[in-house]
């Protein structure tokens, strides 16, 4: 079998590379034109907008071969944008024509009753759930993972469009296009290389299929009305993280802090110490485990995303920080599953005044196995330069510019707020009055009688800025980010739950998908948070780094209270 990837130029492409090399095939990647003539099977994955990649494709002189490739008849396996390419157009970029090959557009969800993106696992149904044969190892029993702004509707009343559609999926109660499958096409709007061990499935069941069986499914017939249903299959998502730093040997290794203190505590007499092992590791850097170990362990145990934080002050740049790209190669091989990688995101210079735009930094590390990449204190001084002019953005920051290649699904900002408290609340008329937060009488007893507004922070917590939490969340998504990660310097590794009207306060404020961080000590922590807030995901590190809880008791726990939970 001639197996041919085709890249245009997105992101995270290597991650279909990774899980067809783990499934033990071999395959090659289209380089030039000619290329299509020497593939018998062709897989086309990719993220990032709908315009970019027909750019992308032109301007290597790829969308024509790629045409005819599919018109030849033989076996193509779109994913996510190699899917959404085989329609007529996308309202994301009213002026780029797609394949054509389904006669319907791309169009955009609506966030009236939800988050947009469309980010995490969800539920896929079969529009001929008696065709078994062509199932193509999907199963309605499993859940994938899906990340997307844009998507083509289900309409039955388009007769040659919905011979096309093979499964759909529900998002609010909009009922979309999960997959196609037609003659030698199957296109997926989920990313199977993401989607964890049932993922895997889809794709060593196309491919180990012969070319002629690959290449000969029937026009399906629509047996199911595709109405939609009282709601959808979206789970909620448990993200572990992992702090990485180099230690003061120069390893690096996975930390944790109280407040992002990640140093051990020194004894109190370092001379006749009453624990020896707390004496050798007193004032070193925490250490929780390896990067690398720790994140296949988190896939093996169920957890739906990782997060990979690099909290090392940089020598030089980012792109000279190979031990960590390195990590992101090593767990992208390993792990099926989203991974975000966060620090040093942000427009940099080297030492020899070469500048790297942040662009380029996050192409790095897409190109080494990252879905997301996460930035703090850069997207805190963005949005004070957008205000400063007004409310707009320029199109130069480092969120601009990597949502306009990448698109917004591919942008996470971590924000750092702390309570800043009010002598006199009853008499504040200051600039964050709708903001104000008071504490409950049956609440702590610190916060009772008490009000305060969330400050945001820069550095870690180190330094106050002159914005608010709610300030920060809006400006960010307005200049294109496209999920939030809500921290708390408060709560950070107290164990006494996340901070709920933080958090609360944030999903309110803006119409994309929110992260809930810092403070969670059991299992219940996160039935209660998804609960009163109604956020998409929520993240822990030490509980879980330390085996204070595991992440199988989260989501008993939550299916325990009904919550929706990837099994």
């Amino acid at each position: 079998m001639g197996l041919f990837l085709l890249d245009y130029g997105a992101g995270n492409v290597h991650s279909i590379a990774n899980s067809i090399k783990k499934l033990g095939f071999d395959f090659q990647w289209i380089s030039c034109p000619d290329d299509f003539r020497k593939a018998t099977t062709l897989v086309f994955p990719g993220v990032g907008a709908f315009e970019t990649a027909i750019e992308g494709l032109s301007s290597k002189g790829l969308l024509q071969p790629l045409r005819d490739y599919i018109n030849s008849g033989k076996p193509y396996f779109g994913i996510c944008i190699g899917m959404q390419v085989l329609f007529k157009s996308s309202t994301e970029s009213p002026f780029a024509h797609g394949l054509g090959c389904i006669p319907a557009p791309i169009d955009v969800f609506s966030n009236e009753d939800k988050s947009v993106p469309h980010m995490g696992w969800n539920s896929v149904e079969f529009i001929d759930p008696e065709d078994k044969d062509h199932y193509e190892g999907l199963e309605t029993s499993s859940h994938y993972y899906f990340v997307h702004s844009y998507r083509a509707e289900y309409d039955k009343s388009n007769s040659e469009a919905a011979q096309w559609v093979h499964s759909t999926s529900q998002y609010g109660q909009e009922v979309f296009v999960a997959s196609v499958r037609r003659g030698n096409v199957f296109g997926v709007q989920f990313h199977p290389e993401k989607s964890g061990l049932a993922g895997l499935k889809i794709l060593d069941t196309w491919l180990r299929k012969s070319e002629s069986a690959q290449a000969s499914a029937p026009t399906i017939v629509s047996r199911s009305p595709c109405l939609p249903k009282a709601c959808d299959g979206l789970t909620k998502r448990i993200i572990a993280c992992m702090d990485v730093r180099a230690n003061d040997d120069g390893d690096l290794v996975v930390t944790k802090g109280d407040q992002y203190n990640v140093r051990e505590k020194v004894l109190p007499s370092a001379t006749s110490p009453s624990n020896t092992v707390q004496a050798r590791t007193a004032g070193a850097v925490r250490n929780l485990g390896k990067p690398v170990l720790l994140a296949e362990q988190y896939f093996a145990e169920g957890a739906d995303e990782l997060c990979l934080l690099n909290i090392t002050s940089f020598r030089h740049s980012p792109l000279h920080d190979q031990p960590m790209l390195a990590v992101v190669r090593a767990a992208a091989t390993r792990i099926f599953i989203p991974l975000t990688i966060g620090g040093g995101i942000k427009d940099t210079v080297d030492p020899d005044g070469t500048k790297r735009p942040a662009l380029e930094v996050a192409g790095e590390y897409f190109r080494a196995g990252a879905d997301k990449v996460s930035m703090g204190s850069e997207a805190v001084y963005a949005v004070e330069r957008m205000l400063e002019r007004g409310g707009s953005g320029d199109g130069t920051s480092a969120i601009e510019t990597i949502a306009r290649v990448y698109g917004r699904q591919a942008v996470v900002v971590s924000i750092d707020p702390k309570r800043t408290y009010i002598d006199d609340p009853s008499s504040y008329s200051g600039p964050y009055k709708s903001e104000i937060v008071r504490g409950k009488p049956d609440g702590p007893e610190k916060d009772r009688g008490r009000a305060w507004w969330y400050q945001c922070t820069v550095s870690g917590g180190r330094e106050l800025r002159p914005l608010s939490v709610v300030q920060l969340a809006q400006g960010v998504e307005k200049l294109g980010a496209g999920e939030i990660l809500v921290n708390s310097i408060d709560r950070d590794g107290t164990g006494l739950g996340f901070d709920l009207d933080l958090v609360r306060l944030v999903k309110q404020s803006v119409r994309i998908p929110v992260v809930a961080s810092s403070g969670a000590g059991k299992a219940e922590h996160f039935t209660e948070v998804f609960e009163r807030t109604g956020v998409e995901a929520a993240l822990a590190a030490g509980i879980f780094h330390r085996g204070d809880v595991k992440i199988q008791d989260v989501k008993e726990a939550l299916r325990s209270a009904n919550v929706k939970a990837r099994s």
